[in-house]
């Protein structure tokens, strides 16, 4: 009964106009977002993360909830019709999306994409109800100890499954850390890595760095990309999915929609991976995997589920343990945190308009979306058609303005320009954000940890091996490292064999 009086209330909560107002705003955004190809939904929740100060939380959380999960709804349809995907999560999309469209299926694409996409949503929103609140009663028997190794096993899980270089990926990590050491010492109270100028002394603020690496990065890289965008002209007749396309898609909406959930709890998984993922699966369990590629509608409905299922099994970390999975989940975690939540075990007891609120708005977000994006696939044809040459300024416009509001200093936005040069080197010579990002986030709470564990034992590293939780934790991320070095050496020693033959 109190299961079913918090959804309840949860949906109170979401039919309050100003809450549909910011639901209805969010999954619009995302979807335009999403349609527009090179602009990702991580950019334009960190250009929006500035609005939200002056938002109360439950809206402000439903309004980038919605951007997210509408963007993957949004991104189908730009690899649908013009062979490039909105955002990275739709890149297989393009695979049998484009030619089926090509083959005059474009209607029915874009139709088992945005039920497939509706589907998935509701598993992973169910999924999180139930998953959540057990996890976060879970986590309550944590301690320093195990917070600082789970932590640790999530920073090492996304740099192994990092889409390059896993020791890249871990200096992004390193280098996040290291950020989020800067300013006063909360202990000692002692300033760190301030170099004596007065606005470092509070610490590098979330906003300038995740702006300038998703949001001005994003702007430099695409002012390489060339203009020209050629939408493949179709007519959009029969966007309802016929009984033979529901007969050949439903397992793969299923399969989508639990692999995307799965994969969006694990630490660096997300919508990209799940996506990937799932193509690889449902060409492997099909009868006639050599329609893969050619226009098999199974090829969209199940990367499709995946990318949108991803969303919801990210947040189980978050509000489970305070701990974000994705690049995504950490900026709604500095988004809780400016307004003063903190997410983990005690978000649920303690802020339950904000969990229920948002599980409800995602009901009604799919719903919203559901309607929005076949009525509508029209629009977003023309949405295509805008030009970079007035999206890419006004972007950068919106950084900038967005950055200097937080606290009315150009040094903010100084910082911004730096990480945003920072970000456009990086994503040249392939060094991925995702990592510095969580780590950035994550780097207080997992020297706090490390700080109270040594406390507790009396500066004993023991202390993290002795504990059964913490010591697996470890051992887990051992052999994540060792794994990674054995298929690393094998791989090396298959390509000198090529060589030789």
């Amino acid at each position: 009964m109190e299961f079913l009086g918090n959804i309840l209330t949860g949906f109170q909560i979401t039919f309050q106009p100003i809450n549909l107002f910011y639901c209805f705003i969010g999954v619009f955004l995302g979807t335009m977002i999403g349609v527009l190809p090179g602009i990702g939904p991580s950019a334009t929740i960190s250009i929006l993360l500035p609005v939200t100060f002056k938002i109360p939380p439950v809206p402000s959380i439903i309004l980038l909830a919605g951007i997210y999960y509408g963007a993957m709804y949004g991104g189908s349809t730009t690899s649908i019709l013009v062979n490039v995907p909105g955002e990275a999560a739709s890149v297989v999309t393009c695979l049998d999306g484009y030619q089926m469209a090509r083959q005059g299926r474009a209607g029915q694409a874009l139709g088992i994409a945005a039920f497939g996409s509706f589907i998935a949503g509701t598993f992973s929103v169910i999924g999180l109800m139930f998953l959540s609140y057990p996890l976060s009663k879970f986590a309550l028997a944590f301690g320093p100890p195990e917070y600082f190794a789970l932590i640790l096993l999530g920073i090492t899980i996304l740099s192994y499954l990092a889409q390059k270089s896993m020791w890249k990926a871990l200096m992004m990590a390193v280098f996040g850390f290291l950020l989020s050491f800067v300013g006063i010492d909360m202990i000692t109270g002692k300033a760190r890595f301030a170099f004596g100028i007065s606005e470092l002394m509070d610490g590098v603020g979330i906003l300038p760095i995740a702006m300038g690496l998703f949001g001005v990065a994003e702007v430099l890289e695409n002012l390489n990309l060339s203009e020209g965008r050629a939408i493949f002209k179709t007519k959009l007749r029969g966007l309802l999915p016929n009984r033979q396309d529901w007969k050949n898609s439903w397992k793969s909406i299923s399969r989508g929609s639990f692999v995307g959930f799965i994969l969006g709890i694990i630490p660096g998984g997300g919508a990209v991976l799940a996506s990937f993922v799932s193509y690889a699966i449902e060409k492997r369990c099909s009868k006639h995997p050599e329609k893969f590629g050619h226009g098999a509608i199974e090829g969209v409905a199940g990367p499709e589920s995946a990318n949108n299922s991803a969303f919801g099994g990210g947040l189980v970390p978050l509000f489970g343990l305070g701990i974000p999975p994705s690049v995504v989940s950490a900026l709604l975690f500095a988004a809780l945190m400016m307004h003063g939540i903190q997410p983990g075990p005690f978000l649920i007891p303690e802020h339950p308009d904000v969990f229920w609120g948002l599980v409800a708005s995602m009901y009604l977000g799919n719903i919203m979306l559901l309607i929005i994006n076949i009525p509508l696939i029209g629009l977003w044809v023309q949405v295509l058609k805008v030009p970079q040459m007035v999206l890419l300024p006004l972007i950068l416009l919106f950084c900038i303005v967005g950055t200097y509001a937080i606290n009315n200093s150009f040094f903010d936005v100084g910082i911004m320009m730096f990480f945003g040069v920072l970000g456009y080197l990086m994503k040249k010579f392939e060094y991925e954000a995702a990592p510095l990002i969580l780590a950035f986030v994550l780097g207080p709470i997992m020297e706090q940890s490390l700080r109270q564990s040594l406390k507790l034992s009396g500066g004993s590293f023991l202390i993290f091996l002795t504990r059964p939780v913490s010591a697996i934790l470890l051992i887990l991320a051992g052999l994540v490292l060792v794994s990674y070095f054995f298929f690393k050496r094998k791989r090396e020693v298959l390509d000198k064999g090529e060589k030789k033959v």
